[in-house]
């Protein structure tokens, strides 16, 4: 069998294997931090694997303070409150612990440490990262505890602005952590909802930067097998947390996904972001909601890309259908929300989110040209369950 431990540099250093967060304080040293912010959310904060995080950096010699004042959507009331933290505290690096809430929180304080300008002059549109002081940027170490967004290799953030409730993507090259520890048994304990909602993020993101148009043999390489690896690990960690090479497998996925997402992102992400901000939902689960919808408003242009990837997963039909039946199978397996009115979204609310879509960054490489009145029909069919 396949040792699941080894090291990685792409995107960045990745030290991956079980029991590897026992490195944490070596991983701290060699960034030369000595007194990291270590941020994460209200839950995390409590388990047991955080406090032995704590009291092995301490006995190291690293005295490490705990953020943990995020929303499961971070906003930038959030963000303000980890950077005066920071400050006060006097600290020289961040450990971002945790789910994707925590790893954007902590990514969007690095930045915004050595900062004069709001954060949304950062926002992913154009260069306006330039207009960063770069050397300013707090070192990261990311300690992923969920195996979904894949925060821990990418180099921006989703947060909430909440005086517009619209979520969004923050971006700098010097966001990317600089050290990510990987270790399958700090995901253990999740329990099965969060397991299924966090392994369909990753498949959402692994899937989208498949089908996305631009071109990226390499992005789609990694896409295509994270897909495989979410079909054949997926469903068993869900229904056995404690199995570890089926944890290790979906935490690969997950970085995969965040990793290949840099071809871009779709519809799912254009039609999640707004009902998250607004409702506050997961977004894992959010994503696999419409997740069948956007297949089928893109089937045109994807029918070619899933006749193959039916052929490398397996499936028995060889097509669209057979991807999508597949798809559909999962959302049922994990009793996922089948329409938007199942999430208790307002449809009154759709002809307002479809503009705030519209305007997200992830519409752009959509497999098919949308704007507000694509997306306005998409969501449309999301709440009815129109298939």
């Amino acid at each position: 069998m396949i040792s699941l431990s080894n090291n990685w540099n792409y995107p960045t250093t990745i030290r991956f294997g079980i029991n590897r967060i026992s490195e944490l304080a070596d991983a701290a040293k060699t960034l030369n931090i000595t007194k990291p912010l270590l941020i994460t959310d209200p839950s995390l904060e409590k388990l047991p694997m955080t406090k032995s995080a704590l009291a092995a950096n301490q006995e190291n010699g690293l005295i490490t303070e705990i953020f943990s004042k995020i929303k499961s959507n971070p906003n930038s009331e959030n963000v303000i409150d980890g950077v005066n933290q920071y400050k006060n505290g006097c600290h020289d690096g961040i450990i971002a612990w945790g789910g994707g809430s925590a790893m954007d929180t902590a990514k969007a304080v690095a930045l915004m440490v050595g900062q004069t300008r709001p954060i949304w002059d950062f926002e992913d549109v154009g260069e306006n990262w330039k207009q960063a002081k770069s050397k300013t940027i707090a070192p990261i170490i990311a300690v992923p505890t969920t195996s979904g967004t894949g925060s821990e290799v990418g180099r921006a953030s989703v947060i909430v602005d909440e005086t517009k409730n619209e979520k969004k993507i923050i971006f700098h090259p010097k966001m990317l952590p600089s050290i990510v520890i990987c270790d399958p048994s700090l995901v253990v304990t999740l329990p099965p909802n969060i397991t299924a909602w966090t392994g369909m993020d990753a498949l959402a993101h692994c899937f989208e930067a498949y089908c996305a148009p631009n071109y990226h043999p390499m992005a789609d390489g990694i896409a295509i097998e994270g897909i495989r690896l979410c079909k054949n690990w997926l469903p068993l960690v869900y229904k056995d947390g404690s199995n570890l090479p089926a944890r290790a497998h979906m935490m690969s996925a997950a970085a995969m996904g965040a990793t290949s997402f840099q071809k871009g992102l779709g519809a799912i992400h254009s039609l999640s972001h707004p009902i998250g901000a607004v409702y506050d939902t997961h977004h894992g689960m959010t994503n696999a909601t419409v997740m069948p919808y956007v297949m089928i408003h893109n089937k045109k242009v994807i029918s070619e890309k899933m006749e193959y990837l039916s052929v490398i997963l397996g499936l028995k039909s060889k097509s669209f259908s057979g991807v999508l039946e597949w798809v559909l199978d999962l959302r049922k397996m994990f009793d996922i929300p089948h329409t938007l009115a199942d999430l208790n979204v307002d449809e009154n609310h759709l002809v307002k989110f479809s503009e705030m879509a519209a305007a997200d960054p992830t519409a752009s490489t959509n497999p098919t040209p949308v704007g507000a009145n694509e997306l306005l029909s998409i969501y449309q069919q999301a709440f009815r369950g129109n298939l």
